[in-house]
């Protein structure tokens, strides 16, 4: 190997020392490439930084023209060192000018050198740069330059992080990194948060970059990779673990790449090349990071995230931190961001200072996104590498009404959102003048406003939105939040606390839902090849009916004296329901055999959900005490359109002709019956969609909180009448859902009946 006398070791501290001055950042970057020019016997090492409008821009350069610093601007898709950039591989040529990428700039004077080996400057998988050096002579670099050169360019990279060399740029061609980035990702709750970026899982900041004693860092490493081993052994082993497939299947793929010899040797390697323990596992996991973000395989793709935590387990373990204990200790204004959470993690935090989450997955009915909408915090999912683009202590914007995240906003963007809030808080006290106001329209017409609920932090909602009660309790939230099974005992005690919260407001309890995308952590998880069709709900609740028993008793204690309204979920024919009912008259015989006191009442309901219901609806009617549209799932199985699935989720639209058909034949049905119905699915928030249903008769509505509000006005400027007009149009057409949506729209517009925005 050709390097100075001193080795890479010499050349990294006296990196580190440059990068510490006080000096001006382009004194620094120019320091910075004699040096690294000198130590690797290189006639030229050049610097250029990827800008903000997808260029490569020539920041320092030893060798070439100075002239050329500035000025040589090229494309992400021109020469060698773009296609260093796209690749985000090392490039090594004895003769660069031969190699069909080569692309001449006359300014650089570097057409008489031969020589090149670029590498990119990266960080958490990013490609910031590339640096090169090149010689005059035709010369082979060898592995070990190669990783010399790589060990020196996360070093750079650490010095593009910090977002100093922003002052060095022209007007409009920022550096990339630390750019403002606009993300779009898809609405779980609404809302607009504003504040600053904090990890659910924190990536531990690697501080000391440079190794003083390679042999004490090698032993470092060796006794963190057997500590980080032991702790996933233990945690296969343990009971309530290894007996439940999915997570075994996890551990065991982190299991697996704890082992892999590959990634042990490129470790050890970057601690050779002169770097601590915690930044070799940084620099191993930036490579891998780069390669496999541009990898098309979507299991390839998966496999990173894999990655990406038992990196983060190794680095737990070399700094000795416990940032799981610290995550929680928030501060004021903060963002959270995850990959994946679950609801019962969320509920770890204090509501009063999250602003917003983000998630890189989830989808707008998961579970986590019905327990933010209980804590009324915006979320967005679906946000693509937004664990990676965001750093911690960031800027940031959640917009859970538009989808959207704006990370290290501009002044402007800030502003604006700003406004926004404050434009929001000024109609929400609006609203909250309306709590006592009863909800009746301009024609005399009374409608029922509920609210949707699942866990006792929504308890407070109900007198602050004047929601005459909760006409959808999800009790299997409670399930999902814990980390066992509740017992009938902690079942009774919530439901208890429920009734003293409502403060005699009716309440409508749906038993278990869960199975399909609401899989318990505590439960085996059955696989299935269409889970949304399976088993799930109140089909294993009357296979299982312990479970059943179990929750209908509690319930019943609970009311104790009090009125009860209990609700089954995806009853698809009269004869489940009858089984449902047999179980409640079962448990009414238990509690009087016992001496509890039975409810004052007993109202049992069912979730009309299943499309095959639809064609029992006489049976169903004279059967129930109510009926809940669940439009949700009604909307899926009608359509046969997976809700979880992108390319399908959106192709039909809830006011298209099949859809307010079934929903009119729904509420017909339970009006010549004398059945009481409620809408509790997502439409019923939504105002356009909530006019349709008033225009087909519908006149109890369940939604969330924030609807409430918002509803309650548009009630109070609505002549039914004429949207009922509108509605029976509408139900002697064929249309795909656009055309009513646009008269609705225009209808609202020309009374000037008021939308939320």
């Amino acid at each position: 190997m050709v390097t100075a006398p001193g080795g890479p070791r010499i050349l990294l501290r006296r990196l580190r020392e440059i990068m510490a001055e006080q000096a001006a950042p382009q004194d620094r970057l120019n320091k910075i490439v004699v040096q690294i020019a000198a130590n690797m016997i290189a006639e030229v090492c050049s610097v250029y930084v990827l800008r903000s409008d997808n260029t490569l821009e020539l920041y320092a350069t030893e060798g070439l023209n100075q002239s050329a610093v500035h000025r040589t601007i090229l494309a992400m898709d021109e020469g060698l060192v773009g296609l260093i950039a796209q690749t985000a591989e090392p490039l090594s040529l004895a003769d660069a000018q031969t190699h069909e990428a080569f692309s001449y700039k006359p300014e650089t004077g570097e057409e008489i050198y031969h020589g090149f080996l670029g590498v990119p400057l990266l960080r958490t998988g990013q490609t910031l740069g590339v640096l090169v050096i090149q010689n005059r002579s035709f010369r082979t670099y060898t592995e070990e330059e190669i990783e010399i050169m790589q060990t020196t360019a996360m070093i750079l990279s650490e010095m593009l992080a910090t977002g100093e060399l922003q002052a060095i740029a022209s007007p409009g061609t920022s550096p990339l990194i630390g750019r403002p980035l606009h993300i779009k990702g898809k609405t779980l709750a609404d809302g607009i948060g504003l504040g600053h970026v904090v990890f659910h899982q924190p990536r531990i900041v690697v501080e000391n970059l440079i190794a003083e004693d390679v042999d004490s860092e090698l032993r470092r490493l060796e006794q963190g990779i057997s500590a980080m081993r032991q702790s996933i052994d233990e945690l296969i082993e343990r009971g309530d673990i290894a007996h439940h497939g999915e997570h075994r299947e996890v551990l065991e793929t982190f299991r697996m790449l704890a082992n892999d010899q590959g990634w042990l040797r490129r470790l050890r390697e970057a601690i050779h090349s002169g770097l601590t323990a915690e930044a070799s596992v940084e620099r191993v996991l930036s490579d891998n990071r780069a390669r496999m973000m541009r990898q098309t395989d979507e299991y390839l793709r998966e496999r990173l995230h894999d990655l990406d935590d038992l990196s983060n387990r190794l680095l737990l373990q070399l700094s000795g931190k416990d940032i799981l204990s610290e995550r929680l200790r928030l501060r004021e204004n903060a963002i959270l961001i995850a990959r994946s959470m679950g609801p019962a993690a969320l509920l770890d935090y204090e509501p009063a200072k999250l602003r917003g989450l983000i998630l890189e997955e989830g989808g707008p009915t998961s579970h986590i996104a019905i327990v933010a909408k209980a804590m009324n915090i915006p979320v967005v999912g679906q946000a693509a590498n937004i664990v990676s683009l965001a750093e911690h202590g960031d800027a940031i914007i959640v917009d859970g009404t538009e989808g959207e995240i704006h990370l290290r906003p501009t002044p402007d963007i800030q502003a604006s959102y700003a406004q926004k809030v404050r434009m929001r808080a000024r109609r929400h006290a609006q609203y909250r003048k309306l709590r006592t106001v009863p909800a009746v329209t301009l024609d005399g017409v009374a409608i029922t406003l509920q609210m949707n609920a699942g866990l006792v932090v929504d308890l407070p909602y109900l007198e602050d939105t004047g929601a005459t009660g909760i006409g959808l309790f999800r009790t299997e939230l409670q399930f999902m939040v814990a980390e066992r099974m509740p017992t009938m005992r902690e079942q009774q005690h919530l439901y208890e606390a429920i009734y003293d919260g409502v403060n005699g407001k009716p309440i409508t309890f749906r038993t278990l839902d869960i199975g399909g995308d609401k899989i318990l952590p505590y439960m085996d998880k059955v696989e299935e090849e269409n889970p949304a069709l399976g088993w799930r709900a109140i089909r294993i609740g009357l296979d299982r009916p312990g479970l059943l028993h179990a929750q209908v008793r509690a319930l019943l204690k609970a009311a104790n004296g009090r009125p009860v309204r209990i609700m089954f979920p995806m009853i698809a024919n009269c004869s489940e329901f009858e089984q449902a009912k047999a179980i409640v008259e079962r448990q009414k015989a238990y509690l009087v055999r016992h001496g509890h006191p039975l409810p004052s009442e007993i109202k049992l309901g069912v979730m009309v959900e299943v499309p095959s219901l639809l064609l029992e609806l006489d049976e169903i009617c004279a059967q129930a005490d109510f009926l809940s549209v669940g439009t949700n799932d009604l909307m899926q199985f009608l359509f046969a359109a997976d809700r979880e699935n992108r390319f399908v989720a959106n192709r039909f639209d809830n006011l298209s002709t099949p859809m307010i058909r079934a929903l009119k034949r729904i509420v017909d049905k339970a009006d010549k019956h004398n059945c009481s119905v409620t809408v509790c699915g997502d439409i019923g928030g939504k105002p356009i969609e909530a006019l349709a249903l008033f225009g087909l008769g519908f006149r109890s509505l369940s939604m969330t909180p924030a609807a409430v509000g918002p509803m309650k006005a548009l009630v109070l400027k609505l002549n039914i009448a004429e949207v009922s007009s509108i509605m029976e149009k509408a139900l002697s057409t064929h249309d795909d859902g656009s055309l009513l949506r646009q008269a609705l729209n225009d209808f609202v517009e020309t009374r000037g009946i008021p939308l939320p925005s």
